[in-house]
């Protein structure tokens, strides 16, 4: 019987990916032995295989890529602002 980790990270349960498929384990194996020490939600059956995958391709690297997109609008002063504006509301309306 396996003991069980946690909470892994993702690169932990990709670096294991590598190793087992650079030593000839099968996807399914693979699968197998993820779920038997992290449990059903470790990563999905498609997700094994796009990851052996990029291996394969020669791929190196077990961390997320930086990836581009709209960067995000919300700072700890809007936020502050925001809260501020709830607690007039509350306090005009006179309901709480």
């Amino acid at each position: 019987m396996f003991k069980t980790i946690a909470d892994p990270a993702d690169c932990e349960v990709r670096s294991v990916i590598r190793f087992l498929s650079v030593n000839n384990v099968k996807q399914a194996a693979i699968r197998r032995q993820l779920v038997e020490i992290r449990g059903e939600n470790v990563m999905t059956d498609e997700m094994v295989r796009k990851w052996i995958r990029q291996f394969n391709d020669g791929r190196t690297n077990v961390h997320d890529e930086a990836r581009g997109g709209r960067p995000s609008v919300v700072n700890d002063g809007l936020v502050a602002k925001v809260n501020e504006k709830i607690r007039e509301f509350v306090k005009t309306d006179g309901s709480q």
